[in-house]
């Protein structure tokens, strides 16, 4: 799975020259050209990063930080600021807000590749991120599940059941590919029917989803039923067609492992 830059930029130029550097880096770079858009790229795409300008229009970079530190889907996603300001309040300023780092326009982009090199493997040794997905996990699961100790939501537990199945056939290349795909289905049907502050993690091979929504069942349809849809993908026709992998069990025999499906547990905290 590719590592997910968002570049929140109204300057047309720098913008362009962030976006191809990245990208002939092997990044995946979206790019936002205010800071409601970078806000809901955010929410709708999980950025393993962000570089956020500070001077934008209409909400700059300072309120942009403040609010995706605000909301559980982004509050863990590592920023980098970009700034002509050299002013040490103004830094200051920024770490206090949550920003990861800070660097000075005109930038070298070596130097701020290995900023953006170096805040991702942060988050990776202290076991912030969960590497296939870029999603919290470790201390940040068990933190925001600390959070929401008295509040009235549900915990999802979701696991692909066949993974190891797959992993087996099909190389773990692949598996990472499927298991980036559930995080995909599940931060997208959580964002859509969800609530603002409903949270989704990492702890294993286990998603965990703490959501505030009315009806958790239906949204835990949902994300068993989108992610029913697109796995097939995954598989070759073959295999879809006899709704399984054909795998050796023994020596003298085979069985069918059927497709990988996403099963649950819920727990409701009261």
């Amino acid at each position: 799975m590719a590592v997910r830059i968002l570049v929140v930029e109204d300057d047309y130029d720098i913008a362009e020259m962030l976006i191809g550097y990245f990208s002939r880096q092997r990044y995946d770079i979206l790019h936002a050209e205010d800071g409601l858009r970078g806000i809901e790229m955010a929410r709708l795409h999980f950025p393993n990063l962000i570089l956020l300008d500070v001077m934008l229009p209409q909400m700059d970079g300072y309120e942009v930080c403040r609010r995706l530190r605000q909301v559980s889907s982004t509050r863990y996603i590592p920023i980098i600021f970009l700034t002509q300001r050299d002013e040490r309040a103004a830094k200051i300023r920024g770490l206090e807000l949550g920003a990861d780092d800070y660097i000075t326009k005109p930038f070298d982009l070596d130097e701020l590749r290995l900023r953006v090199t170096a805040s991702l493997r942060r988050a990776a040794r202290a076991s912030l991120h969960e590497a296939r997905t870029g999603l919290p996990t470790g201390p940040l699961v068990a933190e925001e599940i600390a959070r929401r100790a008295d509040t009235d939501h549900t915990a999802l537990r979701l696991t692909i059941t066949g993974f190891d199945a797959y992993s087996d056939v099909y190389g773990f290349i692949a598996a990472d590919e499927a298991f980036g795909f559930a995080a995909h289905c599940i931060q997208s049907v959580v964002r859509s029917e969800g609530t603002p502050d409903d949270f989704v993690g990492v702890d294993g091979n286990t998603f965990i989803v703490l959501t505030h929504a009315p009806d958790p069942a239906e949204l835990e349809a949902h994300i068993k039923a989108h992610f029913d849809l697109g796995v097939k993908a995954f598989y070759t026709f073959a295999d879809v067609d006899r709704r399984g992998l054909v795998v050796r069990s023994s020596p003298a025999g085979e069985t069918l492992a059927p497709l990988m499906r996403l099963s649950s547990q819920q727990q409701r905290a009261d």
